[in-house]
């Protein structure tokens, strides 16, 4: 099967995927791949990552996160877009074991050869949206509606 995408540099941010081939809309495009680690595991080793304003972390449900840094593909370098022409589809597996659930990345609109492919990546925080973090987590979608940040508002209690 002839390869549908390809990672360069991207004009968002560092690296990005491109399409190379028409992508349909609802087509799943690639999986996230990388290791799964308990959200424990993921505090553990990096003391919370929000200083950074770069993560290659995925939540994949209550109990595990999958760490695209350990044993990850080419869905790592995926970029942020407030418009974006992916999502992320969580398929949760059959049976208890949480760390069978995978993640896809989803085409939501047909997407043409040379395009870069994006999702919004849903980012929450529990800390305050200081303009300081604002600034670490920004965005360079480019898009008309980009709100600045990757931060999702926080939700009115």
């Amino acid at each position: 099967m002839a390869r549908r995408i390809v990672a360069r540099k991207s004009p968002i941010h560092g690296n990005g995927v491109f399409a190379v081939a028409p992508i349909k809309k609802g087509e799943r495009v690639i999986e996230y791949k990388g290791r799964r680690c308990t959200h424990e595991e993921i505090d553990q080793a990096r003391g919370g990552d929000i200083e950074s304003g770069h993560t290659f972390l995925f939540t994949l449900n209550d109990d595990y996160v999958i760490d695209a840094a350990l044993e990850g593909n080419d869905a790592r370098w995926i970029n942020h877009s407030c418009a974006p022409n992916c999502e992320a589809v969580t398929d949760e597996a059959e049976g208890e074991d949480r760390r069978k659930d995978r993640i896809f990345i989803e085409a939501i609109r047909d997407i043409a050869p040379g395009e870069e492919l994006t999702y919004n990546y849903g980012i929450t925080l529990s800390e305050r949206h200081t303009p300081r973090l604002k600034n670490i987590w920004a965005c360079r979608c480019g898009a008309p509606e980009c709100t600045g940040t990757m931060l999702q508002p926080k939700r009115k209690s």
